[in-house]
């Protein structure tokens, strides 16, 4: 049984199979139709709902969700706000009347998605005011598709609705929400439901205690590539154990040599630690997915997945991560290189899981670009991701490290043109020598988002970037193609 908050009213005693979603919850048990399904994939954006959890200060932290794949049993302690939930009474909140005033909804059905980015971009702005800039609105509305192409009056009404009365809900002005919340959430009890099984250990003990009991049982953190496995194959979904709320797996420890980030820790939160210490990694963040996405996916699940697209791991490679393995029979560590066997094959035993991913510190003058093509600047799948890592030293390269995502049945290392850089200086014959390697190490597939001959040349054409990028005579072809690479 699930116990939250809806709009400001508490639900208690939900009971629903585990594989039911959010949207699904609010569509057909609880009667609250203004969110629409468009794609069931958290492409479109029209699901998008706002949830609200607890942080270390007790204060409740709004983020948009794609309720299409998003568990319900996920809302265990948590507030949950639909586009029915913003007005008071017939006063607009700003978002909903800056789309009515700006002729920003056409057909409509996308709308209340749109509404409640907005609606969470404006109420995070009122509690941290910060410029609205054009990064960051791009953030908030990346993960909503306006199938009429209305985006210039959905922009128009995103800049303006600071200008408009600061309505808020109801629920807003309640200083006990947030402590009943959390305490719900304190309460919140291990098994979740009785139509078959959704677990939500708090800790590791109890994590390695139910996969030892249950080891076919399917993990689920962000749910943001497991929840299609039901929404597009119909494929039932009734032994789950949820990782979000387990401590060990959602911190991040810092060390002399870098940082262990728990497996459960979501994108979003990982960006901060990003930016500082690898930009150019937090930049590849910013078209991983959507805010949305971001909001829910974690980086063990992008791992676990095995993908050979997954954006994540062609960086981790290329910096030389390593994984820390655990389950009932202990724990074991390995370098993320040996973690892929096959295509979606890894190293996991039935019963282990991961428990953090290592993430060394960028060494003395390292360097490293990552490169994602896509057929879409936002919210799209790479077609080829680079992730280049180096030292220059004394004129020549050191330290070189190369990984490409889908270029191959797992994402992987190119070992023999990483040999042809390694001590050699970034000249022209030196990068063709590199560029035969790679011809004769990767033979990529053809599919929806690219031939095997274009990510070939792709990926040769990526390697000559980084040449042009290193050579410090070409300083003004540097500076328009970090442009065009952003």
């Amino acid at each position: 049984m699930i116990d939250f908050y809806l709009n400001g009213q508490r639900q208690s005693g939900v009971e629903v199979p585990p594989d039911t979603s959010i949207l699904e919850l609010l569509r057909t048990r609880l009667a609250k139709t203004g969110t629409k399904e468009g794609c069931a994939s958290g492409d479109c954006g029209a699901c998008t709902v706002t949830i609200g959890e607890p942080n270390a200060d007790g204060e409740l932290e709004y983020r948009t969700a794609n309720a299409c794949i998003t568990p319900a049993h996920q809302l265990q302690g948590c507030h949950l706000v639909t586009v029915e939930g913003l007005a008071r009474g017939d006063a607009l909140h700003p978002a909903q009347a800056a789309m009515v005033e700006c002729h920003a909804s056409q057909c409509g059905f996308c709308t209340p998605g749109i509404v409640m980015s907005l609606f969470t971009l404006h109420e995070n702005q009122r509690r941290t005011p910060a410029p609205l800039t054009q990064a960051r609105l791009e953030q908030a509305l990346g993960g909503n598709l306006c199938r009429c192409t209305g985006y210039r009056p959905i922009r128009d009404a995103a800049l303006t609705m600071g200008d408009y009365p600061d309505t808020h809900p109801s629920w807003a002005d309640d200083p006990g929400l947030a402590v009943d919340v959390g305490k719900q959430r304190q309460e919140s009890p291990a098994e979740l439901t009785s139509q078959g099984h959704f677990s939500a250990p708090r800790d590791l003990a109890a994590l390695r205690r139910l996969k030892a009991e249950r080891p076919q049982a399917r993990l689920v953190a962000g749910a943001t590539d497991l929840w299609l496995e039901t929404t597009q194959q119909l494929k039932a979904l009734d032994d789950l154990i949820d990782v979000r709320r387990v401590a060990e797996l959602n911190g991040i420890e810092a060390t002399d040599d870098g940082w262990w980030i728990g497996a459960a820790v979501s994108l979003s939160r990982l960006e901060p630690l990003l930016e500082e210490a690898y930009p150019a990694f937090a930049h590849l963040l910013h078209r991983f997915a959507s805010q949305q996405i971001r909001n829910r996916a974690t980086l063990g699940g992008n791992i676990a997945n095995a993908s050979p697209i997954g954006d994540s791991p062609p960086v981790l490679l290329a910096l030389e991560a390593r994984l820390l393995l655990d389950g009932p029979d202990g724990e074991r560590e390995l370098p993320l290189g040996d973690f892929f066997l096959d295509y979606k094959k890894t190293a996991l035993a039935e019963n282990e899981f991961i428990r953090s991913i290592f993430l060394p510190r960028p060494a003395a003058e390292q360097n490293l670009k990552v490169w994602k093509l896509s057929k879409r600047r936002e919210d799209d799948i790479s077609a080829v991701l680079a992730a280049f890592a180096w030292r220059l030293e004394a004129g020549v390269m050191r330290d070189v490290r190369l990984a490409f995502g889908g270029m191959a049945a797992i994402p992987r290392r190119v070992p023999r043109t990483e040999a042809a850089l390694e001590g050699q200086a970034p000249t022209l014959e030196a990068f063709a020598a590199a560029k035969a390697a790679l011809d004769q190490e990767l033979s990529p597939m053809s599919d929806v988002r690219g031939s095997a001959e274009y990510r070939k040349l792709a990926a040769a054409n990526l390697l000559e970037r980084l040449r042009l990028m290193i050579d410090t005579t070409h300083n003004d072809t540097k500076v328009t193609l970090d442009a065009y690479a952003h």
